[in-house]
């Protein structure tokens, strides 16, 4: 295969692995690995766990393969959503185990509750949730766009946008809660 590979490339895999074809999976992983580490490390910052949970994402694409549906979206989509999901349950779950403080525990709940919406939509297509998601990110005004890209784009905390944006902590929580506030909205 070239080394541009197309949505078609990784449904093809997906439907080996649905198969039973180990060696999709390994193709898969030679392909994908990588990146889904570096997704994952965003989420999770810790390198160890970063690498358990790609691997028991793998596990979960090759049980689950069969279950992917084109007319949903993009099969290397859902491949990073099965990663993206396992490493925000693993970030929530810990949070409960060792009690975050209110400021981690908002920024997770909220990327929780935004990651819901778009798992729960019907009849949307990815194309078309995506393109709703950038119209309403543009409404927003820019400081609120930026919190929040910075803390769920970049996995950032408030802390660290604080000293990005060069703003006191108690403004960067205030556009994030109205900027996160303003997206619901518009995504309703």
């Amino acid at each position: 295969m070239s080394t541009e590979t197309t949505d078609t490339d990784y449904r093809a895999l997906l439907a080996a692995c649905a198969r039973g074809e180990r060696s999709a999976l390994h193709r898969l992983y030679e392909r994908e690995g990588s990146r889904l580490l570096g997704v994952v490390m965003r989420i999770v910052r810790d390198h160890a766990l970063a690498e358990d949970i790609v691997h028991d994402a793998l596990i979960n694409i090759w049980l689950r393969a069969g279950s992917f549906d084109a007319a949903r979206g993009s099969a290397r989509g859902w491949i990073y959503s099965v990663a993206r999901h396992l490493a925000l349950n693993t970030v929530r779950n810990r949070g409960r185990e060792l009690g975050l403080d209110p400021e981690q525990a908002e920024r997770m709940e909220a990327h929780h509750s935004f990651e819901h919406w778009l798992q729960r939509r019907d009849e949307t297509s990815w194309e078309e949730c995506g393109a709703r998601v950038e119209l309403c990110l543009e409404q927003l005004e820019p400081e609120r766009r930026n919190c929040i890209l910075h803390a769920y784009m970049d996995g950032c905390t408030h802390h660290e946008i604080a000293g990005r944006m060069g703003a006191p902590l108690g403004t960067i929580k205030a556009w994030i809660r109205r900027g996160l506030a303003a997206l619901r909205e518009c995504m309703a």
